[in-house]
């Protein structure tokens, strides 16, 4: 079965049994209605994915495959943050009249900065020392930029990568400091495997093991009737993942680049409301 359906099951059951409410505090977040989006969370969350043995996707419900590397596209090839250079519509809800989320995801990683090697962006960094300088400790990313906050239409959720190599293989930690677990956490788990993937090719590495470090791991309210419907469902084996191995340059991934073979899925047709 897959590994990515155990740990899922592992989390939600962990924060519904031994979680703490919010209920009483204030919150951000609210439903479409107005209504206050409370939550049961729990806190440091730490899952382990070795992508040399299986893909991470979930097959109790579908995760929109192509829909995520899209997305994952998006911020760390086109380093863009207008949506009209997207094609699925998850975030139209924090866009202005322009389609812009201000200066948040890939706005900050397509930010240059002046090293002593020259100037890059912080995809391109992470790409020149992969190559050049595999054995640094300094080969990481963070889109949390506190003097820009001010100006995006939504802090950032992941917001920061760290890669380190280890002989052949890199691994990776992505930090987020916040996950809507039901929405989103196997949409970033897929998204961050399939990044550690596509650095590893373009630079001559294997993939390892993604790390994924969770602050605050919560499961709003009115998920929690569909999260036990979705533990009651049966699992199925992980699918394969086939990457174009032609594919040297990072920025020549597409979302074709990449195929699922054998993914099997239980259907799960609830529409997931999500808060704003």
């Amino acid at each position: 079965m897959s590994r990515a359906d155990d740990i899922f099951a592992q989390n939600m059951t962990d924060i519904i049994e031994n979680g703490f409410w919010d209920t009483d505090l204030p919150v951000r977040p609210r439903w479409e209605d107005g209504t206050p989006a409370h939550t049961v969370k729990k806190f440091g969350i730490v899952n382990r994915y070795n992508l040399q043995e299986e893909f991470p996707i979930m097959t109790m419900r579908r995760t929109a495959f192509r829909s995520a590397v899209d997305e994952l596209l998006w911020i760390w090839q086109k380093k863009s943050n207008n949506i009209h250079d997207l094609k699925s519509h998850i975030w139209d809800s924090w866009a202005d009249e322009n389609g812009s989320i201000g200066k948040a995801y890939g706005y900050q990683l397509g930010v240059k900065h002046k090293y002593k090697e020259g100037e890059f962006d912080q995809v391109d960094r992470v790409l020149f020392d992969l190559k050049n300088n595999p054995a640094s400790r300094r080969i990481m990313t963070n889109i949390y930029n506190f003097q820009d906050l001010h100006e995006m239409n939504l802090y950032p959720c992941a917001y920061s990568m760290t890669f380190n190599v280890s002989d052949d293989t890199l691994n990776g930690i992505l930090n987020q400091r916040s996950n809507d677990m039901l929405t989103a956490n196997n949409w970033n788990v897929v998204q961050y495997a399939v990044l550690l993937i596509m650095l590893a090719q373009v630079s001559g590495l294997k993939a390892g093991e993604l790390v994924h470090v969770i602050a605050d791991a919560h499961i709003y309210d009115r998920h929690i009737p569909m999260v036990k419907e979705l533990l009651q469902k049966p699992r199925h084996k992980a699918p394969k993942l086939i990457v174009d191995e032609s594919v040297k340059d990072f920025y020549d991934f597409t979302v074709d680049s990449f195929q699922l073979v054998d993914y099997e899925y239980e259907k799960f047709d609830q529409k997931i409301p999500v808060a704003i």
